[in-house]
């Protein structure tokens, strides 16, 4: 039997809320600025070579990432309850494992974990794992999972959809593992936010702001995009990422965990409410018709260029190179961070009211 790989400890979560199954290279220098990560994106690298410049949010973004935390806080407690309620109807919750998708899906695996905790007094095992578009899921963090848990019930877990481009890489991840391995993962995934349409397990299909989407690191444990660069990394050992020791001053990770964690409780009813007016959802991948729409509308060639919701469009601002954003002037009062954003970046905003989103980014081509 071969001696199981162990991965690096990192993150600034406590390893009652998740254990990060990745590897440290936090000694590698892979930050590109945005323009030159772009043209490199563009020009054929795998984004999950590279990373992004992490930069300390600013002071009126902070304030920003408070006030929204506050006006929120309740929806996404309500959110939480309503995606694991679903989660525990689904799956039991005996040999349950919850493995959250490195990185928006992790803040959203801790709170899980703490509701399951605080409603059922049952501690589940919470991992973090890396997955990247077009290279599928890290083999090695499953195996260790399954290793540690023989019967493990995996139950993947996500921030959010936009196209759906992570969901389908889910499907086809599994797919492969389960054509090659006596256990069967089940490729249905939970997020809290389900604009997309392309997913049965979610809190809302809201396309509202999680707070965790406006920031990076420092609402994720302080740890990186994942890697996968098979120039440093070897290809049996766990995906990569980088633990930023140097943001801890910064760091509003715990605090944001805590503060919704806080309303739990009040909010369970609500939960009961829209668990009983929940009527057997279906996928109908609606948000990709609305990007297939915006595609043919503005003439981009590329679909990779249009980041759809509320939490995709603040990533375009927040590490690609912005053509412009369209606002759905139906929901421009819940969107002041992406208005923020784009006047700190003078990035061009236009209405537009023909998608389900409340917005888009749509990123310029290099």
């Amino acid at each position: 039997m071969s001696v199981m790989v162990q991965p690096d400890k990192m993150g600034s979560y406590t390893s009652e809320d998740v254990v990060f199954l990745l590897r440290d290279i936090s000694n590698v220098v892979l930050e590109l600025d945005n323009e030159k990560r772009e043209s490199l994106i563009q020009s054929g690298t795998h984004y999950s070579e590279m990373l992004p410049v992490e930069f300390h949010p600013s002071e009126a973004y902070m304030e920003l990432f408070y006030k929204t935390l506050d006006a929120y806080a309740e929806r996404i407690a309500t959110a939480v309850g309503v995606v694991a309620e679903q989660i525990i109807v689904q799956r039991g919750l005996e040999h349950l494992v919850l493995v959250s998708l490195a990185r928006a899906g992790t803040p959203i695996g801790i709170l899980i974990k703490r509701y399951i905790k605080m409603r059922y007094s049952i501690n589940v095992p919470h991992y973090s794992i890396s997955i990247i578009r077009g290279r599928g899921i890290d083999e090695t963090a499953i195996r260790y999972i399954l290793a540690k848990h023989p019967q493990a019930c995996i139950q993947f877990i996500d921030g959010w959809t936009g196209k759906g481009a992570i969901t389908k890489e889910l499907l086809q991840a599994c797919q492969s593992f389960n054509a090659n391995h006596k256990e069967q993962l089940n490729a249905n995934l939970a997020v809290l936010a389900d604009p997309g349409h392309c997913t049965a397990i979610f809190g809302t299909r809201s396309d509202f702001l999680i707070p965790s989407a406006c920031l990076n690191s420092t609402v994720s444990g302080l740890v990186s995009r994942t890697v996968l660069n098979l120039k440093f990394m070897d290809e049996r050992d766990f995906h990569g990422a980088k633990y930023y020791k140097e943001l801890e001053d910064a760091d509003v990770s715990n605090l944001y965990i805590d503060r919704i964690a806080t309303c739990f409780e009040k909010v369970q009813k609500e939960i009961e409410q829209q668990l009983l007016e929940r009527v057997s959802p279906s996928i109908t991948w609606k948000g990709m018709k609305s990007v297939q729409a915006i595609q043919e509308e503005f003439g981009i060639d590329n679909v990779h260029f249009i980041k759809p919701g509320v939490g995709e469009t603040t990533r375009v601002l927040l590490r690609r190179i912005p053509w412009k954003i369209l606002i759905n002037p139906k929901h421009i009062d819940e969107l002041e961070h992406i208005l923020l954003l784009a006047k700190e970046r003078n990035v061009r905003i236009e209405e537009y009211s023909n998608m389900s989103y409340a917005c888009c980014g749509l990123i310029k081509e290099v």
